[in-house]
């Protein structure tokens, strides 16, 4: 079993509560692969309505992306409205702009009905704008959203000024949905709050094998084999061989995230002040946000590997001497890398694979509480619930055309993305 990452989440996370790898034959109603938000939320409804539910996860809950990213807890979806009610209709579009908008009070309530310890902060979440372009983002955004009753508000520059503690940014939008946890406290809440309502989940027992026999699926491992009449398949980003078209549908992007030392109160006072994690509007999106000990938390992406050097973390540094100069000399104590699943129309899919076989993967920088979620609506469809009552479309699976180049490709975009931004803000300056 591999440790997880030396990360700010993995030194200040609630203890481990600790499960055995699976040793042995065993049956249960449904298997989940994988230990992340959306496998231990799927576990937890499971259990919650008393079916028999058996986890597997190759290392540890949260070892993956739900245990390393910024812990933001954003609505919606990298499509808004308008788009969603194109691609699938007034009826079903409307549905899923719904269930996307709700994603954040799911992950609140589970939070709160389990007394889940992971610094929860339900104080919304703010989308700042870098340049006069993401000002019409956020103000088409804002718009697209209110007939459904989100609580968004649009700050101009001098209140973005004040909420984000930095003259950068040009307005911003306030989506008072959102908010943050400790991610990995989160995930490891979740596996404690499924145990104990009987869900038996197993660590460092990776799924090597999976075939159907006479109606019943068989998930095997190194040293045992769970057999099930249903198995959802909740590896995101971390897919691999076990089923490969489910690999070859979603591309994994590496996002990166530095934490410096905790600010003195007199500068942390300055930064953020309410509270707030913020993802802006670049196409490279910066993300950041204060922990609950005042250490400042910034993300990116560009890097193709998850293990970082301290080298890497040059360009979260200069961002944030730009972004927030009254830091002065700037410390890491923590840097560390995972995976985003993305998909080829952006939206997260949802797969009845064979009878009896489901997928929920590709949340495109969401993964916190659409991650969450996606483990309720599994659930309902591992109880027997049909596809069209579920809130998502549920999808043929089908992989991505010329899976192998899009890594290449996707590097090469973030350069010109890079370049992008950096256009927009010196066009602004002039």
């Amino acid at each position: 079993m591999e440790r997880h990452p030396d990360s700010l989440w993995a030194a200040t996370a609630e203890p481990d509560p600790g499960h055995r790898p699976l040793d042995a034959e065993t049956s249960a109603e449904v298997c989940v692969v994988g230990g992340g938000f959306t496998g231990l939320s799927t576990a937890l409804a499971l259990a919650e309505r008393g079916i028999d539910v058996v986890v597997l996860e190759a290392n540890a809950p949260g070892w993956g992306a739900s245990g390393r990213n910024g812990g933001q807890v954003i609505p919606g979806l990298k499509q808004d409205p308008d788009a969603l009610l194109s691609a699938f209709g007034d009826e079903a579009g409307a549905r899923l702009a719904s269930f996307a908008g709700s994603t954040p009070r799911i992950l609140f309530d589970i939070v709160r009905r389990h007394a889940i310890a992971c610094d929860a902060f339900e104080g919304g979440w703010l989308q700042p704008a870098h340049a006069e372009a993401g000002l019409d983002t956020i103000r088409a955004r804002a718009a697209q959203w209110r007939p459904y009753g989100a609580d968004i508000v649009e700050l101009d520059r001098a209140e973005t000024a004040r909420l984000v503690g930095s003259e950068h940014y040009v307005g911003a939008l306030l989506d008072r949905r959102g908010g943050s946890i400790q991610p990995l406290s989160f995930a490891r809440g979740l596996a404690r709050a499924a145990a104990g309502l009987g869900a038996r989940i197993h660590a460092d027992s990776p799924a090597t094998g999976l075939a159907r026999r006479d109606g019943t699926w068989r998930v095997t491992t190194p040293r045992g084999s769970v057999a099930a009449r249903r198995v959802v398949l909740a590896t995101n980003g971390y897919s691999g061989p076990l089923h490969p078209t489910l690999m070859r549908s979603v591309v994994p992007v590496f996002s990166f995230q530095v934490a410096t030392e905790p600010l003195s109160d007199n500068v942390a006072a300055t930064i953020l002040p309410e509270g707030h994690p913020a993802s802006d509007t670049r196409r490279l999106l910066w993300y950041f946000r204060k922990d609950r000990h005042n250490r400042l938390l910034m993300g990116g992406r560009g890097f193709r590997k998850d293990a970082l050097d301290a080298g890497d973390t040059g360009v979260l540094q200069a961002a944030l001497r730009r972004l927030y100069p009254q830091l002065g000399e700037i410390r890491f104590s923590y840097h560390w890398g995972g995976r985003v699943a993305m998909t080829a129309d952006h939206l997260p899919h949802l797969h009845e694979i064979e009878e009896g076989l489901f997928a929920g993967l590709g949340f495109n920088g969401r993964g916190v509480a659409m991650g969450t979620a996606m483990g309720t609506v599994l659930a309902r469809l591992a109880a027997g619930e049909p596809a069209d009552a579920m809130p998502l479309p549920v999808t043929p699976l089908r992989p991505i055309r010329l899976h192998g180049l899009h890594s290449p490709v996707v590097h090469a975009l973030t350069a010109y993305y890079r370049w992008q931004d950096a256009r927009e803000r010196r066009a602004m300056a002039s």
